[in-house]
């Protein structure tokens, strides 16, 4: 057997602990051994896979305008659901053929319980228009896409098609792709268009060729026969399922027999339905494929399935054709995750290069161990948490990783110390872990405190971020337990050994630098503390000037403040509007235009690997409206070439100006996780959607006055022209109805729809309507032939008022009211707080005297800024309140927690100088950072106290004394631990990739808060301390006593 130390006959789990080293090994094999194989069963991904809280609903209906869609769908939707219970807001818009209706829950609501009730109030709708198609409900949820696919050529549409649905099969045999979408394709349909002379002259209406082709494609069961051998089915099987079938159909049967076929009236079509959406890859026609990743699937191994197949895909395309691959957000995965990784490499060495300066080599080797026994014994644990690996995970890693040794750093150095003493290793690890313990523990708790609100944020940022106080946390309680049970059975189990060599002449070294530091803390910083005790009014003073002084300077607004720092995306893209009802032809020219701009700026740089593709997307709303998206190389080449937003200015200037165009917008950031909409966004509400219009249009007209503004968008957007028809008395005297007229116009236009039915993986519609040419002009419209009861055709124009009008683009509604957004980017962002002040105190007001019932809201950024400040403003102070309490229950005082607080505002002092000093405005995330800031700097100041308040309670009765050789004996923990905690950030804060830019105001706010907490602690905590002691004897002529109890065993 093994020799074994002799155990001091003292009790508690620490003793025990330390006395069996195999308990304490097989603690820590447990966390690194488990931790390795739970971390392989972890989803990878991107960014969190959230949930959203909203549940929509929404109905096709087709043909209609925007104000039929209001009134006949979205009105019905909304009251019915509006007294539902646990509905936050509800918004709706109403687009030309579709409306959805959107409910935001409160949260902690059940969304599928919510989608439940709203699906009851819906089935009881019975105002529904007759031409509008089922209502669809569902919970909102973001499909985790991966990558996309464009399959190009010069070919006809239907052979794109076809090889795209061939690429997809192929796709779907690899067994990591599970989920491909066809996109970039208009949808499948039969077209059956009759020209007017051949329906008058067989005396038949569109209505009723659509019945009769209906009743003659059918495919219905028709139960079973028993027969002696067995059963036998019964089906009417008379489904067509291409146009060559339909017009085998007869539509006419004479009396003699005779029949007039559909085919001897009508031209079919077996093709595409008319539609305004049309992708370009390259200048070229495409199909896209868009692949998504579903279960437990990561990013890398879906790519890696999808470039598998490429190769055998690509080897059997015919010539003309190509295939590549696009927004491959595998490559963001491994390209953060690098990052994080290189970052946290860098930073565990910079602490361990601190650790083994301050302290002897193996006592640095346990202390650090810490580190990977925390983590991989959080991965213990995170799969019952729901957290994933992704990048907000890594980075509260990165937070994590000096914060963590923090509390092993405090006992080993008071295990150190006690050994320095002359008590042996197994003993000093005893006591000095005993006597930490509580200090350790209560930092520990002030930690998570303090990180608990980001767990509560609202809002889409809130399940984001909620990854990181559940990370840290979770790193947390496993570095508890091991500093006070696992390091002092590491540290009490070693043996004093004779060095050789190297070792010798490393631990000669840090010996030096030991000692030298030791002379430097009781030789220099010893005896300046000494003169700022003896003026410590004067010290007071002046810490409370240069807090006053900073916080004035941020709350001034001259630091500004957005919501995310400006972060380079890796693509730039241009978003076109064009008046509404352009014909795509004149959108798709524009476009063309634009892309040929993309591609002038590639050439002009000289270097074709700065862009992997041009995509351009025509018809995303509309045939008015498109879309340009370049795609540029990784951001190692680019930053040898250009950035993602000098290559978009650039684009804009070789675009230049471009005529009869609604609005044209060029952006190159990515705007940050969980944000909505632009940076400026005012929210117009009126029931008078006439007063929205010009108001909108006044208040676009102020914000373009800025110099900073730019790109702004009214809202609005003129609609296409529309005829509106009304039944004079003439025609109600034939014994038509409106209905009659409605229903005939919308056949000869729209189209009488004969069904809906799958073909192979494709649902296909069957229309009849009316030839291209008769349906193309207004005069066609004033002709057409309108059926009379009687079976007389009558020109429409004899029997209806034809009146010209113009439709909406879109109606947005919000909480049962009309809402137009006025939006606008703002440069450089964190201005944007001057444009909205500067109108809040002229425009508006002017804008809503002017309009009497006109509300307004800053939406967008300002809406999401709005909702996670004020939410981190009441969990602050909540976190403050407990903070309080967890430092006046172990010190037994309402005083001394004051004074160990008193960090906070200095560290929050550090934050924005750290701010200043790196060249960063304010953000959410900043705000993060100071929070959890909050619990890490009063550790610190935690110990140092409770080191003071054992003196007293050993019978030292100078106050002065007692906080001298606190300050002195607790020296070395705390540089170590600010040190540490830097060390680890500073990788982070030092980043120069523009990828991390969204995350380092959060280590910014900790790591510069925690340097100057320190300096703070270090000469201020002493001083209060003995301010504290002279009120004391002023009203009390007795020594301050101690708060703290003798500790007892554990």
């Amino acid at each position: 057997m093994g020799n074994t130390p002799h155990v001091p006959e003292k009790k508690g789990p620490i003793a025990w602990m330390a006395g069996h080293s195999v308990a304490a090994n097989l603690v820590m094999a447990v966390c690194l051994l488990g931790g390795l194989i739970s971390v392989r069963g972890i989803k990878q991904e991107v960014f969190p896979d959230i949930t959203l809280d909203i549940v929509s609903v929404t109905v096709p209906y087709p043909g209609a305008s925007p104000e039929e869609v209001e009134s006949g769908i979205l009105l019905s939707i909304e009251e019915a659901i509006r007294s539902l219970d646990g509905i936050d807001e509800v918004t709706s818009v109403a687009n030309e053929g579709s409306g959805t209706v959107s409910a935001e829950l409160l949260i902690g609501e059940d969304a599928d319980t919510i989608a439940q009730d709203i699906q009851s109030e819906i089935d009881r709708i019975r105002t529904f228009p007759e031409d509008a198609e089922e209502p669809v409900v569902r919970v909102a949820s973001r499909r985790r896409g991966v990558l996309s696919i464009a399959l190009y050529g010069d070919v006809p549409d239907t052979v794109l098609h076809q090889l795209g649905e061939q690429a997809r099969d192929r796709l779907l045999q690899n067994p990591n792709v599970t989920q491909v979408d066809l996109s970039g394709v208009p949808p499948l349909e039969i077209s059956i268009e009759v020209p007017q002379e051949n329906l008058r002259r067989y005396g038949i209406t569109l209505g009723q060729v659509a019945q009769t082709l209906r009743n003659a494609s059918l495919d219905v069961p028709g139960g079973g026969l028993k027969t002696a051998n067995g059963e036998i089915l019964l089906r009417v099987k008379e489904r067509r399922d291409y146009g060559r079938q339909f017009g085998r159909i007869p539509i006419i049967t004479a009396a003699d027999g005779s029949q007039v076929l559909l085919r001897q009236i009508a031209v079919i079509d077996d093709g595409f339905a008319d539609a305004d959406r049309y992708t370009r890859f390259n200048g070229q026609p495409a199909v896209l494929m868009n692949v998504f990743r579903v279960g437990d699937q990561t990013p890398i191994e879906v790519s890696d399935g999808v470039k598998e197949a490429i190769g055998d895909i690509r080897a059997d395309l015919p010539p003309g054709i190509g295939i590549a691959l696009l927004n491959d957000r595998s490559d963001i995965y491994r390209q953060r995750v690098q990052l994080l990784l290189r970052n946290a490499a860098i930073g565990l060495t910079l602490v361990l290069v601190v650790l083994g300066l301050f302290l002897e080599a193996r006592l640095a080797f346990w202390v650090m161990l810490g580190i990977p026994i925390s983590f991989l014994g959080s991965f213990l644990l995170l799969p019952m948490t729901g957290v994933t690996i992704n990048m907000v995970s890594l980075f509260a890693y990165i937070i994590a990783l000096g914060i963590v040794v923090d509390d092993a750093i405090v006992v080993g150095e008071n295990v150190y110390h006690y050994h320095q003493d002359g008590l042996p290793f197994l003993e000093a690890a005893i006591r000095g872990a005993r006597e930490v313990a509580m200090p350790v523990t209560f930092s520990i708790l002030t930690n998570i405190v303090t990180f608990l609100p980001l767990y509560v944020v609202p809002g889409t940022m809130g399940k984001i971020f909620m990854m990181i106080p559940v990370v840290v946390c979770t790193v947390f309680i496993i570095s508890l337990f091991e500093s006070l049970l696992v390091l002092p059975a590491h540290l009490g189990h070693q043996r004093d050994r004779r060095r050789r060599g190297i070792s010798a002449w490393l631990h000669a070294k840090q010996q030096a630098f030991s000692h030298g530091f030791r002379w430097w803390v009781g030789n220099r910083y010893g005896p300046f503390l000494s003169f700022v005790l003896h003026h410590r009014y004067v010290t007071v003073a002046l810490a409370a000037s240069i807090l006053a002084v900073s916080l004035g300077y941020a709350l001034s607004g001259r630091m500004g403040f957005q919501l995310f720092p400006v972060v380079e995306s890796d693509y730039s893209q241009a978003t076109l509007v064009m008046p509404y009802g352009t014909p795509v032809s004149k959108t798709e020219a524009v476009m063309l235009q634009l892309t040929q701009g993309a591609q002038k700026v590639l050439e002009d740089s000289g270097h074709p690997e700065l862009v992997k593709s041009i995509v351009g997307d025509i018809g995303i709303r509309g045939s008015h409206s498109g879309r340009a998206k370049v795609e540029l190389a990784a951001p190692d080449i680019r930053e040898t070439i250009m950035s993602t937003e000098e290559f978009t200015k650039r684009w804009r200037a070789a675009v230049g100006d471009v005529a009869g165009i609604e609005h044209l917008r060029f952006a190159s950031d990515a705007g940050g996780p969980g944000s909505h909409g632009r940076p400026f966004t005012v929210q117009l509400s009126h029931r008078d959607i006439d007063v929205l219009a010009e108001a909108s249009s006044e208040l676009a007209e102020v914000v373009s006055s800025y110099p900073l503004v730019k790109d702004v968008d009214d809202g609005f957007q003129l609609g296409k022209q529309q005829l509106d028809f009304a039944l004079r008395p003439e025609g109600k005297s034939l014994g038509l109805t409106a209905r009659d007229i409605a229903g005939q116009v919308r056949h000869a236009f729209y189209g009488a729809e004969v069904l809906r039915q799958q073909r192979g993986r494709n649902e296909i519609k069957i229309m009849v309507r009316l030839p291209e040419d008769e349906r193309s002009t207004e005069y066609t419209v004033q002709q057409l032939l309108v059926r009379t009861p009687a079976g007389t055709d009558v020109p429409l124009r004899e029997i209806a008022d034809i009146r010209r009008g113009r439709a909406y683009t879109t109606i947005d509604r919000r909480n049962g009211r009309r809402v137009v957004q006025v939006s606008a980017d703002v440069s450089p962002r964190s201005k944007t707080n001057e444009v909205i002040g500067d109108l809040q105190t002229a425009a508006l007001p002017e804008l809503l005297a002017k309009h009497p019932g006109l509300t307004f809201s800053f939406e967008g950024h300002q809406a999401d800024m709005r909702e996670s400040v004020g939410s981190l403003k009441v969990t602050f102070v909540m976190a403050m309140l407990a903070i309080y309490a967890l430092l006046a229950i172990p010190f037994r005082s309402y005083i001394q927690p004051l004074i160990v607080m008193v960090s906070i505002p200095f560290g929050i002092v550090g934050a924005i100088i750290g701010h200043l000093i790196m060249g960063y405005n304010l953000s959410i995330m900043s705000m993060f950072g100071i929070v959890a800031l909050s619990g890490v700097v009063v550790n610190d100041s935690l110990v140092m106290i409770d080191f003071a308040n054992r003196l007293r309670n050993e019978g030292e009765t100078s106050a002065f004394r007692c906080v001298h050789r606190a300050a002195i004996q607790r020296f070395r923990p705390i540089l170590l631990t600010t040190l540490t905690t830097f060390g680890g950030l500073a990788p982070m804060i030092f980043e120069t990739s523009r990828q991390a830019r969204f995350l380092i105001p959060m280590a910014l706010s900790l790591g510069y808060g925690i340097l100057f907490a320190t300096a703070i602690t270090l000469v201020l905590v002493p001083s209060l301390y003995m301010v504290i002691d002279d009120v004391v004897h002023l009203f009390c002529p007795r020594p301050l006593e101690a708060r703290v109890p003798q500790q007892r065993p554990n």
